[in-house]
């Protein structure tokens, strides 16, 4: 086996696809395909696999598909709010997005750019994201911040202490992360905040500042969980606060993957649009 394969673990049934990031003497370290899951295994459970050789699950595209679909219905509606004599322009809330792995933030902005979210996005290594927000949030000046990338519990750590930062991979990182973003801007309002991936420490991410996060159940998280957030709260009106049970509903995860608190929409119409020609 080599860096870059793909690979299942046999003792868990080949349920995750993985990439193996670093093979070491003992162990191989693992990142998920489709979940932001970082993982160790044994490389004697590891099977490759060819990549057409591993089905998505249906129901998960299909609610993969639902909740993208949802996005671009929620941004016509609000178009269709706005429509009247007057032409108008659109200001949809700005996405900065950090993210702890290349190939799911190459996804991310394509899908921004497909639902029309301004989005900038930057791939930083987690453990350097606080250091990276102190320069890009006053560069950027966006409206929302996502912070993902890989996580998962150690197996390392005391049986029950999950309520121990040190017994995840990357909380800690995010949760740095998080109080530099909420040094920069504390109304959770004007900088909404959304952190964490796969079996993050949802408490500790919450009351650092963050708006919303993974993981309340310690589960895994779809990797594009973080950005139907985000795209809703963008096309969320500032004179609506986003429907909690609507977004927790059209994630993939559902409300064990993620949470969060009441938080006003970014989105903005102005008039007059640009064919309008003062006489």
């Amino acid at each position: 086996m080599r860096q870059g394969d793909l690979v299942i673990r046999k003792s868990y049934g080949g349920d995750v696809l993985f990439k193996i990031q670093e093979i070491f003497v003992q162990k191989v370290l693992l990142k998920g395909i489709e979940y932001r899951l970082l993982a160790d295994s044994p490389i004697e459970d590891l099977s490759l696999i060819r990549g057409e050789d591993f089905r998505t699950d249906p129901a998960i595209q299909l609610k993969v598909t639902e909740a993208m679909r949802n996005i671009e219905q929620f941004r016509r509606l609000r178009q269709k709010e706005a429509s009247g004599a007057y032409t108008y322009f659109e200001v949809p809330g700005k996405v900065l997005h950090l993210d702890g792995d290349p190939v799911y933030l190459r996804k991310s902005l394509n899908l921004y750019a497909e639902l029309r979210v301004p989005a900038e996005g930057f791939y930083v290594p987690e453990a350097h994201m606080a250091e990276a927000l102190a320069q890009l949030l006053p560069q950027t000046k966006p409206d929302i911040l996502v912070i993902t990338g890989h996580d998962g519990i150690l197996k390392e750590r005391k049986d029950g202490d999950l309520l121990n930062l040190q017994s995840y991979k990357n909380s800690q990182h995010f949760v740095k992360a998080v109080k530099v973003a909420r040094q920069y801007e504390q109304n959770r309002d004007n900088l909404v905040i959304i952190a964490g991936a796969c079996q993050s420490f949802f408490e500790a991410l919450i009351q650092s500042g963050a708006n919303f996060a993974s993981s309340p159940a310690r589960v895994l998280i779809h990797a594009l969980d973080p950005l139907y957030i985000a795209a809703k709260i963008s096309f969320t009106s500032i004179k609506d606060t986003v429907q909690m049970m609507d977004i927790i509903n059209h994630t993939i995860s559902g409300l064990e993957g993620l949470g969060g608190m009441e938080t006003r929409g970014n989105y903005r119409i102005g008039l007059p649009g640009s064919n309008f020609i003062s006489r």
